[in-house]
């Protein structure tokens, strides 16, 4: 396999509604020492704020976010379709009672002490701007708080800098 190599933001040729919601990715943060990750298939990239960015939604419950919340730092992996089952038990499994990366086949690497998913193809390492509580008193159709929250385990939607992108 080969290695990474960084390439400029404007490189980036990638349809993101295939990218995050058909093909899905892993947000991974913590440490190189300890880290954790999980599927996403909600989230999008953009440019907020001055800056090119992405951003996702993790759910109060997930293991993840507890790393989120305690860093700085997240990245965003995106695989070959070759992945689909290991995104999927890391999409199902909790970090809280097994070590599911190596269950599921795959390696813990860092860039910038940023945690990442090394059998991906295209990595990017992400730097928290902000997070916002998505709340019941938001839903303009509550329609979506009856299919998307109805045991009320809501999402934070986080906006982060795009500070590095890596790809294969």
């Amino acid at each position: 396999m080969h290695s990474f190599q960084p390439i400029t933001i404007d490189m980036l040729e990638i349809n993101p509604f295939e990218k995050i919601g058909k093909d899905w990715a892993l947000v991974t943060a913590g440490t190189k020492e300890k880290a954790n990750t999980m599927t996403v298939s909600w989230g999008g990239l953009g440019v907020i704020w001055g800056k090119n960015v992405a951003f996702i939604f993790i759910r109060d419950s997930r293991y993840t976010k507890e790393f989120i919340d305690n860093g700085d730092f997240f990245s965003v992996t995106f695989f070959d379709e070759e992945y689909k089952k290991a995104l999927s038990y890391c999409g199902s499994h909790s970090g809280r009672s097994e070590d599911k990366m190596t269950a599921a086949g795959l390696t813990l690497a860092s860039k910038h002490s940023i945690p990442y998913i090394d059998e991906g193809n295209l990595v990017l390492l992400c730097n928290k701007l902000s997070a916002t509580r998505i709340t019941e008193d938001s839903f303009l159709t509550p329609e979506i708080k009856e299919k998307w929250y109805p045991d009320g385990d809501m999402h934070t939607m986080y906006i982060a800098e795009i500070i590095e992108v890596m790809a294969r």
